[in-house]
């Protein structure tokens, strides 16, 4: 990390933009390494670390501005692991090499936690599926080669009425009907951009389906569960990063004859900045470095800045904190009637 990754992140952040010849050359550093992939299973060529080596790797990378991040871990989408036949040989086994990049298309500007309430049709037409709509907030779609997508492809009768079924589909970048747009300028992860991806009229083969026909929830499902954790792990190397930050500051500080760390409102800011609680407690955490910094933190100079303004997407993404909050306070009371 200090040596081939935070040297880095000055020019990323003031840029805005990942180089690709630099991209390259982490990326194939990480896989000399056997870093790239390691989520992956070790039978089909990737790292194989179970859940807590996983949840620990992807803390330590987390300190880092998260472009830089990606280019080390890859991180293909274990949906990916629904491939049959030839989709293997073609999606699954090149890009956990590193040989091809997917990004995964699912959010839509209607619909973003509410899956089923996308509106990007998938519809049976003459063999193929016709799919029409817009996806966005899609991350890396700039530099993939192509996108797993979800698009709603029937109606089921459920006790709430009609209910979307799911279909997942791969689909290559260039295909006829499909266009990718820059997407909108964030204020988190500088360097790690997001796109817009339309589809009009875009046929896709029976043979590109990911899983089977009107199950993609159920794939999909499969990919967040995954993804919410490895948040809360980068949540909690960037705190970490934050919090020695403002330690050592508050021991080399020196304001009315002591050291700032011996004063309360200082000391007692450290001790609730070390409660673990990924991607609220880094929001609160990197909030308070910068607090103990002063006007400093705000200074390009250190990252905690990049930190800070990184951390705002954090309780967003991959479920907000009210879509965690229902699914916590449900599995916890479900058992007992509630």
């Amino acid at each position: 990390m200090q040596k081939e990754l935070y040297p880095h992140e000055k020019e990323v952040e003031e840029t805005g933009e990942l180089r690709e010849d630099l991209l390259q050359e982490l990326k194939q550093k990480a896989i000399d390494a056997g870093l790239y992939a390691a989520n992956m299973p070790a039978e089909v060529g990737g790292g194989g670390l179970d859940t807590v080596s996983w949840a620990l790797y992807e803390k330590e990378l987390g300190a880092a501005n998260y472009a830089l991040h990606w280019s080390v871990v890859g991180r293909p989408s274990n949906i990916l692991m629904a491939c049959e036949g030839e989709q293997r040989e073609r999606y699954l086994l090149p890009t956990v090499r590193g040989e091809r990049v997917e990004c995964l298309a699912m959010t839509e500007p209607g619909a973003g936690s509410d899956l089923r309430g996308m509106k990007t049709s998938a519809a049976l037409s003459g063999g193929d599926f016709v799919i029409n709509g817009t996806k966005h907030f899609i991350s890396h779609a700039d530099r993939s080669d192509y996108v797993i997508l979800f698009a709603a492809s029937g109606e089921e009768p459920s006790s709430r009425g009609p209910r979307k079924k799911i279909t997942g589909f791969l689909i290559d970048m260039g295909t006829p009907g499909f266009t990718v747009r820059p997407g909108y300028k964030n204020v988190s992860h500088r360097g790690y951009n997001n796109s817009i991806l339309e589809f009009n009229d875009c046929r896709v083969p029976k043979s590109q389906i990911l899983g089977e026909v009107h199950r993609g929830f159920e794939v999909a499902n499969s990919w967040l569960g995954a993804t919410r954790i490895q948040v809360a792990a980068t949540c909690l190397g960037r705190a970490e990063r934050a919090l020695e930050l403002a330690k050592q500051w508050a021991v080399d500080r020196v304001q009315f004859g002591q050291q700032i760390g011996k004063f309360q409102g200082v000391s007692f800011k450290l001790a609730e900045m070390a409660k673990l609680k990924a991607s609220e407690m880094l929001a609160m955490v990197a909030d308070e470095a910068l607090q103990i910094h002063g006007g400093l933190g705000l200074m390009s100079d250190l990252p905690l800045e990049r930190i800070w303004r990184d951390a705002r997407i954090e309780r967003i993404w991959e479920g907000t904190s009210e879509v965690q909050r229902h699914i916590i306070s449900r599995a916890l009371l479900r058992p007992l009637g509630g």
